[in-house]
């Protein structure tokens, strides 16, 4: 008898509002999968994402839609997507639990190490951001939230802020070929190392012949290896998260091939618990930016969470996941 399989929405409140150029939330709304194989149990999560399409209630129907499931190799089937994900995640934690190996083993990769993550300042006024930017001027790595009229302000204020953190910026496609290129010299001079989808995706190609005089970095852009070659020429790196690649089998695929065509590596996530963070850590080994504050971000995590000591975060325990 294959694993049964169930899929159930849950909600997490977040540490405050958090915005970006589409709009603000105060909480997450995940979909968990647990696969049961008698005494044996594998969770993953997922966060759908409307910018792709995708709903709580539409990822939930996918999932029960999708048939018995053995392996992780048996979920490539459905379609790249936060369905596939949280099933394929599930599915690796259940081989683990099985086998009585963690999932690293499993893939032949290194054991995975701490790795030091990005913390998320969401879009405010200049006033706002500065101040958050003070309260995290600690943190080595602060990534900002941009998009709209008024983002120059902002970034001066989070630089006053936070005088000696390494910024990268994501304007979640908020941005023109005209505002870029007249953004991008101000982003140099403020120390900014990296800037995230700053056209709309699909409408990108003005980057093909554009200076870019700092690392651009593909988020709506890339989802899975599919992707990957019309992003040549217009991206320096691209962002893998989970979400968008199906979950932990093609994310592996997706770092590896964008490797071997020259991408810089950046590992991201929507904002959810660790339990989601869990299998993106063994993704994140070796990328140039990791970006996996989503439980930081939450004012409630997963009852055995992923440890955090300040932006380094720690490989999750087993009895999380993997």
């Amino acid at each position: 008898m294959p694993p049964t399989l169930t899929a159930t929405a849950e909600t997490f409140p977040m540490d405050g509002t958090f915005t970006i150029s589409r709009g603000s939330r105060t909480e997450a709304r995940v979909v968990t999968v647990t696969v049961r194989d008698g005494e044996h149990v594998g969770r993953g999560e997922c966060v759908p994402y409307p910018r792709y399409g995708e709903s709580v209630e539409s990822v939930l129907a996918q999932i029960e839609g999708a048939g018995p499931m053995e392996t992780p190799r048996d979920a490539q089937a459905m379609p790249a997507g936060a369905a596939r994900n949280a099933v394929d995640c599930a599915l690796w934690d259940l081989e683990a639990k099985r086998s009585g190996e963690p999932v690293w083993r499993l893939l032949g990769l290194p054991e995975p190490r701490p790795v030091t993550t990005a913390y998320t300042l969401s879009l405010g006024t200049p006033d706002a951001m500065r101040a958050k930017a003070a309260e995290h001027a600690g943190r080595p790595l602060l990534k900002i939230k941009l998009g709209g009229e008024g983002d120059l302000e902002r970034l001066r204020a989070v630089r006053a802020g936070a005088p000696d953190a390494r910024l990268i910026i994501d304007a979640n496609e908020g941005w023109t070929p005209d505002s870029y290129a007249a953004l991008a010299p101000e982003l140099l001079a403020l120390g900014v190392a990296m800037v995230e989808q700053p056209l709309p995706a699909g409408e990108d190609e003005a980057l093909r012949g554009m200076e870019r005089p700092l690392p651009v970095c593909a988020d709506e852009a890339c989802h899975d290896r599919a992707s990957l070659p019309a992003l040549r020429g217009k991206y320096d790196m691209i962002n893998i998260k989970l979400d968008k690649t199906g979950g932990l089998t093609e994310a592996l695929a997706l770092r590896d091939a964008a490797r071997e065509m020259g991408f810089g590596i950046m590992i991201g996530c929507m904002v959810g618990t660790s339990l989601a963070m869990a299998p993106a850590l063994l993704v994140a080994q070796g990328a140039e930016v990791v970006d996996l504050d989503g439980p930081l971000l939450l004012a409630q995590d997963r009852e055995t969470p992923m440890v955090f000591e300040g932006s380094t975060l720690h490989p999750a325990p087993r009895a999380l996941w993997g």
